[in-house]
């Protein structure tokens, strides 16, 4: 039994709500409670639907954001903002509430039978948990330095973090909040998608690499090699049916991995700029939203191979997504940029986001 363990199972016998102190796998760390084109190809395939640009709605805010989180069943898509996560209403077309106090916010995890909900604050290195009925802040737990991504994993009611700065992942009980231990990575973790059978899958992308983790056991287990075909790997997401995960890379691929063995199975094309990926298994096929402004939706052919089946044209800006599996629709947000500028080094300048911009883009079948 590691040490993960042995720690979690002491824990245990003895947690109370909160306060706590946070006895972690590499650390000691104090709690804070405080437009559309059909890709040719000559090999028999899938039919698959069209998928086209159904609607565009202006919000109010600032136009920061990172990641999407859908709750298909209650309707609701939670947008981060940068110091807060909006909440918005996908049938009623509105804004229902905030979760406020969310410094540096780059993700949210849900929990939906425990009626709770988990974001990762990157700007002071915390988890503020909200109660998913009324959005109100439940608990501030502590992680590794700059928690980024976030996920839930149901097999395990545990909450992983991927700290960028840390280069760790922080494993959280999801139903007493008490944080268990930090599982120390290779390099700089960017998104995960887990199995729901006690494995989690992290792409590490200075490494070009993806580590699988065991979330009982909380330790790391095998890492798939995919610089052969993947430069810097960013979004992932996993056909749980098959064990294939697909890994958005920088280098305009998706790396089609088998989730056991580790071999690279196929890298089709992708656009530029891919920030996350999702796959939709009633039409089997995986999608990357890059930040370029498009959408690449990858099948299957007859023969097994992998293949580009569309790409949408969506918003420059529109690297991350968020997928209603039941109704097929895709989510994205991007915002309008002023003119790019030169510095007085000479250098370009990173273009500046127009105010009350920010657009929360509807594409479906």
């Amino acid at each position: 039994m590691n040490l993960c363990m042995n720690r979690l199972l002491a824990k245990l016998l003895a947690i109370a709500f909160a306060p706590w102190i946070f006895n972690a796998c590499t650390t000691t760390l104090q709690p804070d409670n405080s437009q559309t084109h059909k890709v040719a190809n000559t090999t028999a395939d899938i039919v698959s639907p069209n998928f086209r640009i159904t609607e565009t709605v202006k919000l109010p805010g600032a136009t920061r954001w990172d990641y999407l989180t859908l709750d298909s069943a209650a309707h609701r898509l939670y947008l981060t903002r940068g110091d807060s996560v909006d909440v918005f209403d996908t049938v009623a077309k509105r804004m229902v509430g905030s979760i406020v106090g969310t410094k540096g916010v780059h993700g949210v995890a849900l929990a939906p039978a425990l009626n709770r909900g988990f974001t990762s604050n990157g700007g002071n290195d915390t988890v503020t948990v909200f109660a998913l009925d009324t959005l109100k802040t439940m608990a501030t737990v502590a992680t590794d330095k700059r928690p980024d991504a976030i996920i839930f994993d149901p097999s395990t009611q545990r909450i992983f973090t991927a700290n960028a700065a840390g280069e760790s992942l922080t494993a959280i009980d999801a139903i007493t909040l008490a944080p268990i231990c930090n599982i120390k990575l290779d390099g700089k973790p960017e998104f995960m998608a887990v199995d729901n059978n006690g494995r989690l899958f992290v792409n590490i992308e200075p490494k070009n690499q993806i580590t699988a983790v065991d979330t009982v056991k909380l330790d790391t287990t095998v890492k798939f090699d995919l610089s052969a075909v993947c430069d810097e790997p960013a979004g992932l997401s996993v056909d749980i049916a098959t064990m294939r995960l697909f890994a958005g890379c920088h280098n305009q691929k998706m790396a089609i991995v088998d989730g056991n063995t580790g071999k690279v199975l196929a890298a089709p094309a992708i656009g530029r700029g891919s920030d996350a990926t999702v796959y939709n298994d009633a039409l089997n096929m995986a999608i990357s939203s890059n930040g370029e402004g498009t959408l690449t939706f990858i099948g299957q052919a007859v023969n097994g191979s992998y293949l580009v089946k569309q790409t949408l044209a969506t918003m420059p800006g529109a690297r991350t997504m968020a997928l209603d599996s039941k109704t097929h629709q895709i989510y994205l947000v991007a915002a309008e940029y002023e003119p790019a500028t030169t510095g007085a080094d000479g250098k370009p300048m990173r273009p500046k986001a127009k105010a009350d911009s920010f657009t929360l883009i509807t594409v479906g079948p």
